[in-house]
């Protein structure tokens, strides 16, 4: 993970598991397999002379330009997922996230109000988990995807008891 100009300097970026790369372009093919059968149906229904007044060009375009969206999409999921990293001071958690618009987030342990493991059916799968942060302003909320299991809960604990003394010292 490469340091842009808006990350702090010295930090040690933690990424997150390389099997969440796979669960994204898996999503994103059972995703585009769906939406792409769908959009199919004029373009079949006009090739069997159904629906026969239905436009050729419409019926054929319409899953092109799809197809071309859905192409683009797993050319960005790599990039996407390389660039989700998190870092923890002694202070604060700093979360990493984007390609275009990159964003760095720091969420100060005493502002937690709880820290949230979730896995999902796909997740569970593959052995990750997603960590959400919860803090009293609805726009510091923030959550970390893709994280092995372990680490998941690692964090959890870690970042509850920090959150913990962070607050006992005010």
């Amino acid at each position: 993970m490469r340091n842009q100009a808006i990350d702090p300097q010295g930090l040690n970026w933690q990424r997150v598991s390389e099997r969440y790369l796979t669960l994204r372009l898996l999503s994103l093919a059972v995703e585009a397999v769906i939406t792409l059968a769908l959009a199919s149906i004029p373009l079949i229904l006009h090739s069997l002379g159904i629906w026969s007044g239905f436009p050729a060009w419409l019926a054929w375009g319409l899953p092109a330009v799809l197809l071309a969206g859905f192409i683009w999409r797993a050319i960005l999921v790599p990039r996407q997922v390389r660039a989700i990293g998190y870092a923890e001071r002694n202070e604060d958690l700093l979360l990493r996230s984007g390609i275009f618009f990159q964003r760095t987030l720091v969420v100060p342990y005493g502002r937690m109000q709880y820290v949230d493991v979730a896995v999902g059916p796909m997740e569970r799968l593959f052995g990750l988990c997603t960590l959400k942060l919860h803090t009293a302003s609805q726009t510091t909320n923030a959550t970390i995807p893709g994280l092995p299991a372990a680490e998941g809960a690692r964090l959890r604990e870690h970042l509850s008891a920090r959150g913990e003394a962070q607050l006992a010292g005010l």
